[in-house]
């Protein structure tokens, strides 16, 4: 795809290319939507792109005397010229968290095939949750047990986990399961929860998500969960998880022990360099940009949309998925 229009504008019109998951089945009374949801999706990718996070800020820069601009805004517009009120755009972003993870996995699913990644490589992918902070002060244990709220600046959605790597962290996690063995790490599946969300028990949502065909799937120990062990049985897949049993303690001199060494290799090459690709991508190395679970899930879903997107435009123009990438999405 070679086109004279900015980067940005390009990124926005692929939304145009990609499939869109089944609609859920719905009984309820009233008209169908006015505006489809691929408006949104596109509103979406200038929110990431142009860093702003409310329905104010995007309004605002659309507003901008630009040739760019004007063209984006028509994008978002029907074909007849109408263009939602602030309301809708209000409404329809609170609401599209929810249909998200559904959009991602079909987009992953999408590349998966195009890029022809399991037909190259190893079927397999890695799933691993990443730790985001949450904005402004934290809510410390005594202050919500007593129901105290002490500082305004308090995001009350978010909650504690303890990280090997960083500690005690207040605010939300990134769970996501990407490919592995491959030259491009594709997002294949992602939520966000609070912070005290166990890894094991959001699990089950992404692997049900995740494309057929799938031989790994490679987990840190958190991931040695009976339930997910048959779930995956299940799905024809091998879950493969770094847990060997409280009487094999490290180090390990089992059968199989030089196999495991290899499969775990692959696994934290492949999630760990993706969480910190995405996090310097999207300076998600602070604090998150937002304030709530629902504009947090907006926020960080919305960047793997982006992310996907932009392996997207790469295969269309022959760029390397790697190299430059972070120069990519900062240059639209």
């Amino acid at each position: 795809m070679v086109s004279q229009d900015s980067l940005l504008v390009t990124l926005v019109r692929l939304v145009d290319l990609i499939p869109s998951p089944p609609a859920p089945v719905h009984h309820k009374r009233g008209r169908a939507k006015t505006y489809p949801e691929q408006l949104f999706l596109k509103a979406l990718v200038i929110m990431i792109i142009q860093q702003v996070h409310t329905v104010c800020g995007l309004l605002a820069i659309l507003e901008q005397p630009t040739a760019e601009m004007q063209l984006l805004r028509k994008e978002l517009a029907l074909p007849d010229g109408r263009f939602a009120c602030r309301r809708t755009w209000k409404r329809r972003l609170d609401a599209i968290p929810e249909t998200l993870p559904a959009q991602i996995a079909c987009l992953g699913c999408f590349l998966l095939h195009l890029l022809g990644i399991w037909a190259k490589a190893a079927c397999a992918a890695a799933i691993d949750s990443t730790v985001l902070s949450a904005r402004g002060a934290v809510w410390h244990k005594k202050d919500r047990e007593a129901g105290e709220v002490p500082h305004t600046s308090i995001d009350t959605d978010a909650h504690w986990t303890k990280s090997g790597w960083h500690g005690w962290v207040y605010g939300y996690k990134l769970h996501v399961v990407v490919t592995a063995a491959s030259h491009v790490w594709l997002p294949l599946a992602a939520e966000v929860t609070a912070a005290n969300m166990a890894d094991n028990e959001q699990a089950p949502s992404l692997i049900k998500a995740l494309p057929m065909g799938l031989h790994f799937l490679f987990g840190d120990q958190h991931y040695h969960d009976a339930a997910l062990l048959l779930l995956c049985e299940q799905r024809s897949c091998c879950l493969v998880t770094s847990f060997t049993g409280k009487n094999n303690p490290y180090p390990h001199h089992d059968d199989g022990v030089e196999v495991r060494k290899l499969l775990h290799k692959t696994r934290s090459i492949a999630i760990e360099n993706f969480n910190e690709h995405f996090k310097v991508i999207f300076d998600a190395h602070g604090a998150v940009p937002t304030k709530g679970l629902v504009a947090t899930r907006r926020f960080v879903l919305s960047a793997i949309f982006v992310y996907q997107l932009a392996i997207l435009y790469c295969f269309l123009q022959n760029l390397n998925f790697r190299i430059g990438f972070k120069a990519l999405i900062k240059a639209a």
